[in-house]
């Protein structure tokens, strides 16, 4: 295979494949270097397996509570590996599609693990082999992250699950303990919840969800708790003990201590930066708690080295990758229309049931931030198609600077907000002031018509409510 290319990219996940192919289209010859499963964490043990997972637990949801829509069903089972087999499955096919993507657009693939070796150079090697030594004036590392591993709660594969074992149970647990309650952690409670385990969340913090509007955190752990999940929030889980097929864990609470047993515990307690191991000792890259530090465009303190997607930080998303792939590539082309990636843009969404999804600044952060602010809210017991679905619950939340109009942030829990988001997220990146909002039609009868309603309150204007 050849070894000189105009762009060589250490990894394939949504950040490393997409720069790679950005690249190609740009006319760079261009390579990308994957040590495991093209698609990354995302395709492979993240976003899409996680979603097929809950899409099953939603229809088991469903099933047994059929009768508000006028069906009867008896002795209604799933079964688990039938579930875990098609959650494989779509990975699966999807992975494989970013190997055609990537053939298509002439970018070649070497299966391997690679580490600067010298300027403008990578080696690459293969279960301690010689496979290739590459050479490129620019080189982007997109090496993604991991599960963070706390003492006392590192994964052992049976009893305490990171992600990837709670992605493929062998038997579905009776009783669990998610410690964390970030999306990562939520989304699993959820999944568990649904299919009819007993599932407590432990939070460190004062709230669930804390990177959301406090408002709509509130919101869903009132929901999380009436569906059945417990939920211990400013808590610390201080010992954990393994028994032959459970785990005791200590919880202290307000000074107060409690003993949970339980079938299995999730950690998900953050994410660190995979930064070993790439050889950047004696280069000028710098690496700040776990992290890769970049400038705008996705530039490292290294001449010719650049890094994108969750090994750069915070937000760990697979959407932010992509897109900052595609700055660093388009910067590196001197393209004229790119722009600096503007993260207040960036929509985060939690597929649990309800859904949570949100864009910019919370509420407290825009007063924080020295704004005067207006809020609109709207719930969707006021929407005919939520009624209509059976989902009345939700409420969708903007945040309006009352000097300018500009919207600071749009915040929204409920059914299917993580497809309603991206409108917000349009709105933000045109800088759509209220006016132009209040003046869009939204159509009848959809569940978007929240998001137009809670435009409308933000100014005394709603009709539904």
């Amino acid at each position: 295979m050849e070894s000189e290319f105009d762009l060589v990219v250490v990894g394939g996940g949504p950040g490393g494949y997409v720069a790679a192919i950005r690249a190609a289209q740009l006319g760079m010859k261009a390579a990308v270097v994957e040590r495991e499963n093209l698609g990354g964490i995302c395709l492979n043990w993240g976003c899409i397996p996680t979603k097929t997972l809950l899409r099953s637990s939603e229809i088991n949801h469903l099933l047994h509570n059929m009768g508000e829509f006028g069906f009867s069903a008896d002795n209604i089972q799933f079964d688990l590996p039938k579930i875990v087999t098609r959650s494989r499955k779509v990975a699966k096919q999807l992975a494989g599609g970013v190997g055609h993507l990537l053939k298509k657009n002439k970018v070649t693939v070497f299966d391997g693990v690679a580490k600067l070796a010298g300027k403008n150079t990578l080696a690459v090697t293969k279960d301690g082999k010689d496979v290739a030594t590459l050479t490129a004036p620019h080189i982007i590392l997109a090496t993604g992250a991991r599960a963070r591993q706390l003492p006392g709660l590192e994964g052992d594969g049976k009893l305490i699950w990171t992600y990837r074992e709670a992605m493929v149970p062998p038997a579905m647990p009776k009783s669990l303990l998610v410690i964390g309650s970030g999306a990562i952690g939520i989304e699993f409670a959820s999944f568990y919840r649904n299919m009819g385990a007993e599932v407590t969340v432990i939070e460190m913090l004062d709230r669930i969800l804390p990177v959301e509007d406090e408002e709509i955190s509130a919101f869903a752990r009132k929901s999380f708790e009436k569906q059945g999940i417990k939920i211990l929030t400013s808590a610390k889980t201080t010992k954990v003990q393994k028994n032959a097929d459970s785990v005791t864990a200590t919880i202290e609470v307000g000074g107060k201590t409690q003993e949970i047993t339980v079938d299995r515990v999730i950690s998900a307690v953050g994410i660190v930066g995979n930064v070993e191991d790439l050889g950047l000792e004696g280069t000028g890259v710098k690496v700040e708690r776990s992290h890769i530090v970049i400038d705008e465009y996705c530039r490292t303190g290294e001449a010719g080295v650049y890094a994108i997607g969750d090994v750069t930080g915070a937000p760990w998303l697979a959407h932010k990758a992509s897109h900052e792939g595609v700055i660093c590539v388009e910067s590196i082309a001197r393209q004229n229309d790119v722009k600096p990636l503007n993260i207040g843009n960036i929509p985060g969404c939690t597929y649990s049931r309800p859904q949570i999804a949100s864009v910019g600044m919370t509420e407290t952060r825009a007063k924080e931030a020295g704004h005067e602010v207006r809020v609109g809210r709207f719930p969707f017991i006021g929407n005919g198609k939520a009624i209509a679905m059976g989902e009345p619950e939700g409420m969708v939340k903007v945040v309006f600077d009352a000097k300018s109009g500009e919207m600071l942030g749009a915040h929204m829990i409920g059914a299917e907000v993580t497809e309603m988001i991206q409108g917000y997220a349009v709105a933000r990146t045109l800088e759509t002031t209220e006016v132009e909002l209040m003046h869009t039609v939204f159509p009848h009868p959809t569940v978007s018509e929240t998001m137009h309603e809670a435009v409308l309150d933000a100014y005394g204007r709603a009709i539904h409510f």
